[in-house]
């Protein structure tokens, strides 16, 4: 039963599915724009506390995503300072969630591969007399194959996410419902055939995103050769 919805495409699936992807996708975009020119910056500038910041990043990697969905409904919430906007319990909440969970990732893996990148071109683009972005855009270029795995570890992370999507979604039937949030409920409704195909969706997608990762890698890897 859970593959022929899969297979006959249900257009509930359908739904579900276009709109987690949308979200993600979103968050992920919104995450790189920040996190990759951050990690790339962190790796290239020397200033004091740098080895604190960058630990902080590190640490946020970790940062529970219920914690993350409840500052959010605070923040959004109508006692909260951006209550007035209206934002609570629609896709947008849900995307500034995952944005919170997703960039620390994407900005210390960029940073990671910054760093080494930094090593092998920094001689270089001292002598060229290149300014500070010139430096960035420069390894960000070159290194765009290692930040691309940065952004399909963001996404990875974030398609997968329920915690905080839960909590500043509410998990609305045809607004906020994405595959997380949609398998949690029919499993609780005992409808488990639509949550194994939908199961089988997300799984689907954190193959393809490995996949991904591990081609990238390689070719990566290959590159340096």
């Amino acid at each position: 039963m859970a593959a022929r919805l899969t297979i006959a495409l249900d257009p509930e699936l359908v739904a579900i599915t276009t709109r987690s992807l949308f979200v993600t996708l979103t968050a992920t975009v919104i995450a790189s724009v920040i996190g990759l020119p951050l990690g790339a910056w962190l790796a290239i500038t020397r200033f004091a506390g740098r080895r604190y910041v960058i630990a902080v990043l590190n640490a946020l990697m970790g940062l529970p995503p219920v914690v993350v969905g409840l500052i959010v409904y605070l923040l959004l919430s109508r006692a909260g300072p951006f209550g007035v906007l209206g934002l609570l319990f629609t896709p947008t909440a849900m995307i500034i969630a995952q944005v919170v969970i997703i960039t620390p990732l994407v900005a210390s893996i960029a940073h990671q591969a910054m760093r080494e990148l930094w090593a092998d071109y920094h001689d270089l683009l001292i002598s060229l007399h290149a300014s500070r972005w010139q430096r960035i855009a420069t390894l960000v270029w070159d290194g765009r194959r290692a930040l691309l795995t940065a952004q399909l570890a963001g996404f990875g992370r974030g398609i997968g996410e329920v915690g905080a999507i839960m909590i500043v979604g509410g998990n609305i039937d045809n607004v906020t419902r994405v595959l997380t949030t949609a398998i949690a409920l029919e499993t609780g409704r005992g409808d488990f055939a639509l949550a194994l195909a939908l199961g089988f969706i997300l799984i689907g997608l954190a193959i393809a995103v490995n996949l991904g990762i591990h081609i990238l890698s390689r070719t990566e890897q290959g590159s340096r050769w």
